[in-house]
C-alpha cells in the first residue's frame, strides 16, 4: 500500500493568526507538523498552502509545497486542489494531516492509511478514540460520531449522541455507559476519486447544520470507515493556551 501526505496550512486564522509559522521551541508549527508525517510510512508529504510566507518558511526546510487558491472553504477542498495539480490516479490514497497538530503520531498516519486501503467499501477513512468526560460528551467543540457494526460511520455530531435517555438528569455529572461514546479525531484519508466527487456536490444540509464537511460524503452516500486510533492523539493548536500547553509538552520531551 502506497500513501502520500497532503498538511493543509492557511496563514489566516481567527483565534490565532499565522498559525502554522508560530514558534514551538524553536521551529515554526508547519515545520514539527511535517517532521511528525515524514516519520510515517508515506512516500512523499506535501504542505499545501495559499500564503506566501508559508511557502518561503516551508521551502526554507525543504518541504515540498504546492501552493492552491485562496478561495477554498474547507481543508477537502483544498486537498482535491493538490490531488489535482500532481496528477495523482483516482486510486491513490491521500491523508489529510491537519497543520495544527505538532504532536500527531506517525501510527496513526499509517493506520487511517492503512485501514482505507482495507476497506474498499469505504471512500473515506478516519479515527476517533472513547470519551470518558461528561464535560467533553456535551460540549459542542467535541465531535461525536456513531459507527455501525462494521465499522463505518453513520452520523457526526456536535451534540451529545448516542443519548443515554434514562440518564437524562445526571448526564452532565458522569457517563452512564463506559467505551460508548467516541469522539472523533480529525485525521482522514482519501481516495481521490472521493475527493473529485466531493468537489462536485453542493454543501449538504446536515453539513450546513453542523458545520462538518465529513457529513457531505454520509448525505452522498459515500462509506466513512472510523477505528479507534492505536495511540492517543494530543488535541490541535486553536488558542494561545493550546500553543503554551503544546510547547511545555515539547519542551518536557
Amino acid at each position: 500500500m502506497q500513501f502520500i501526505v497532503v498538511i493543509p496550512a492557511r496563514y489566516a486564522s481567527t483565534r490565532l493568526p499565522g498559525k502554522p509559522l508560530r514558534d514551538i521551541a524553536g521551529l515554526p508549527m508547519i515545520q514539527r507538523v511535517w517532521q511528525q508525517a515524514c516519520k510515517s510510512d508515506s512516500a512523499r508529504v506535501v504542505i499545501a498552502t495559499d500564503d506566501i510566507r508559508i511557502q518561503a518558511a516551508a521551502a526554507a526546510f525543504g518541504a515540498e509545497v504546492c501552493m492552491t487558491r485562496d478561495s477554498h472553504v474547507s481543508g477537502t477542498d483544498r486537498l482535491q486542489e493538490v490531488a489535482q495539480q500532481l496528477g495523482l490516479a483516482d486510486s491513490q490514497i491521500i491523508v489529510n494531516v491537519q497543520g495544527d497538530e505538532p504532536l500527531i503520531p506517525p501510527a496513526v498516519i499509517n493506520q487511517v492509511a492503512a485501514n482505507l486501503a482495507a476497506n474498499s467499501q469505504a471512500g473515506v477513512a478516519t479515527l476517533c478514540e472513547p470519551i470518558s468526560s461528561a464535560q467533553d460528551f456535551c460540549s459542542p467543540n467535541v465531535v461525536k460520531l456513531v459507527a455501525d457494526a462494521s465499522g463505518l460511520a453513520r452520523y457526526f455530531s456536535r451534540a451529545p449522541i448516542p443519548w443515554p435517555r434514562d440518564h437524562f438528569e445526571d448526564i452532565r455529572e458522569s457517563l452512564p455507559e463506559a467505551d460508548l461514546a467516541r469522539r472523533h479525531i480529525g485525521i482522514y484519508a482519501y481516495r481521490v476519486a472521493e475527493l473529485t466527487r466531493f468537489v462536485s456536490w453542493p454543501v449538504a444540509p446536515i453539513e450546513r447544520a453542523e458545520s462538518l464537511e465529513q457529513l457531505r460524503f454520509i448525505w452522498n452516500s459515500v462509506g466513512i470507515h472510523v477505528a479507534d486510533a492505536i495511540e492517543s492523539v494530543p488535541a490541535g493548536i486553536d488558542t494561545e493556551q493550546d500553543l503554551e500547553n503544546i510547547i511545555k509538552i515539547i519542551k518536557r520531551l
